[in-house]
């Protein structure tokens, strides 16, 4: 490997992104507004399903039919129960906005939690407090206090933003612009010069996680500043698995790199993969209350585990050992996609 060739490339792939005026303006516009929208607009405002988190219970799915459910809460729209075996695991959902509203099952008065964080919670208490009907409302029923600072809405929204903004940027910066060049007859060209496939494609991932990390920190410099985020853990661990999981990110764009001839099939495939992953890696809202089905499907993404290792460091103080299996899952994922991406790939079309 010539370092010579390789240091050529990496720069030449950087000033051409930098050149891009529109490009590198949209991935520093693009996720600040999608934050700054969040933020000005809902506050910690949220969507219409609410979540209400029943304990103890057996079941993950609960229906309104449950006569342990109070009355006036049964016959509430666009909620959803959720079974939780014991009072610490529902808290913990509560903290995370994985739930809204948590309720103790048994006999009135009846004990509920509620984040005073949380819109949605707010709402659910005030609609509980107001259906307990006869006889509920004899006894009525008593809030009870949360342990611990908590969490924001916008605090769990944040590092989802930016990790969707990493994986947009990782499969098109390298899987589209690669796809245009063989379609240009760029890599034709390439291919007669000494420059081998280990170096083009090492200069090209290197090139985009380092553009990624640099992105990355400008965007969450700038969001801190305004909204002021919490964060218990490391920023060096965090760090990490960002840089873990850009790295994942663009050796996945590798593979999608690897073979395409066709812009417009080589988009079809990227949204195919970036779309559902986006939804099912909980980027917007919590899998909480999903079949077992989607939750597994959700662990397939690159992206459920960056997101699992860094909500754990920011919102719960989590260090790297806490977060190693994720660590080792995305290790093993990148390994994957070099070794595929470098095996399937060619210069030509």
């Amino acid at each position: 490997m010539s370092f010579r060739r390789f240091w050529t490339m990496f720069k030449a792939r950087n000033r051409e992104f930098f050149r891009d005026r529109a490009a590198f303006g949209w991935n520093f516009l693009f996720p600040f507004l999608i934050v700054a929208g969040f933020g000005v607009i809902f506050g910690a405002k949220s969507y219409t399903e609410y979540k209400i988190g029943l304990f103890p219970h057996e079941a993950v799915t609960v229906t309104p039919a449950d006569p342990r459910i109070p009355n006036g809460l049964r016959k509430l729209r666009y909620t959803k129960f959720i079974g939780i075996p014991t009072k610490s695991e529902g808290l913990d959902k509560l903290k995370h906005h994985k739930i809204d509203f948590l309720l103790k099952l048994g006999n009135p008065p009846y004990d509920y939690y509620v984040s005073d964080a949380s819109p949605k919670g707010y709402v659910i208490e005030q609609m509980f407090t107001l259906s307990l009907i006869p006889p509920d409302f004899k006894t009525g029923a008593q809030k009870k206090e949360i342990q611990g600072n908590a969490i924001r809405y916008l605090d769990w929204l944040f590092p989802g933003i930016l990790a969707m903004n990493m994986m947009f940027s990782a499969l098109w910066g390298v899987g589209y612009v690669v796809v245009r060049y063989r379609k240009n007859g760029v890599l034709k060209r390439l291919k007669v010069t000494p420059l081998s496939a280990f170096e083009y494609l090492s200069a090209q991932a290197l090139s985009r996680i380092f553009l990624l990390m640099f992105t990355l920190v400008v965007v969450w410099l700038g969001c801190d500043f305004i909204f002021s985020f919490t964060v218990l853990g490391s920023y060096a661990d965090l760090f990490l698995i960002f840089f873990l999981g850009s790295t994942s990110l663009t050796a996945l764009g590798l593979v999608l790199a690897s073979r395409g001839t066709s812009e417009e099939f080589t988009t079809g495939i990227l949204n195919f993969i970036s779309w559902p992953m986006m939804f099912l890696s909980e980027v917007w809202f919590s899998l909480e209350g999903a079949p077992q089905w989607v939750k597994a499907a959700s662990r397939i993404f690159p992206l459920t585990h960056i997101l699992t290792a860094v909500r754990k460091i920011m919102h719960d103080g989590a260090g790297l050992m806490e977060v190693s299996v994720e660590i080792a899952i995305l290790t093993l994922m990148t390994l994957a996609f070099l070794v595929l991406g470098a095996v399937m790939f060619s210069w030509n079309k």
